[in-house]
């Protein structure tokens, strides 16, 4: 037990590990998250808003990078550019067995302690509903699954460092 202490003191640290994966370097303490900007035209009313505190809470749970208005080490900015349901699994009428709530958003990522990080990318995520259902039926369930999954995979591309 002690020689596992011994080896894990005597490795230095890259930066700080959380249980996502991903790692803050110890140079970078402070993130600003702007307002998401719903250009798609689609969607609830409130999805830029449930967007952007889904951002700042997974953020300030699973960092301990401090949030801040603007001069953060870590910018983040985004527009939600695509929000679409569509037809999937069609029968044998040739009618769709299923429909998917596709949504799209563009985000973009400044490091300012480190530049080869910075990216410009759109994240996007699915989730299948029944044929039998409306969008407006479903919406208030699959859409923050939606939001989760896009804000895991922008936190993973933002700490991944690879």
């Amino acid at each position: 037990m002690i020689g596992l202490i011994l080896i894990g003191i005597g490795f230095p640290s890259c930066g700080v590990y959380n249980f996502t994966g991903g790692a803050v370097p110890p140079d970078v303490k402070t993130i600003s998250i702007q307002n998401v900007y719903n250009e798609s035209g689609q969607g609830p009313t409130n999805i830029s808003q449930n967007m952007t505190e889904k951002l700042k809470s997974y953020y300030q749970s699973n960092t301990k990078l401090l949030l801040v208005p603007s001069n953060a080490d870590w910018k983040l900015e985004g527009k939600i550019v695509g929000y679409a349901s569509t037809g999937v699994a069609a029968k044998g009428n040739e009618t769709s067995g299923s429909n998917r709530l596709t949504i799209t958003i563009k985000m973009n990522f400044v490091n300012t302690k480190d530049a080869k990080q910075n990216f410009d990318q759109n994240f996007s995520f699915f989730q299948d509903y029944a044929q039998e259902k409306t969008l407006f039926e479903v919406e208030s369930t699959i859409v923050p699954t939606i939001l989760d999954q896009i804000v895991l995979d922008i936190f993973q591309k933002t700490t991944s460092n690879w």
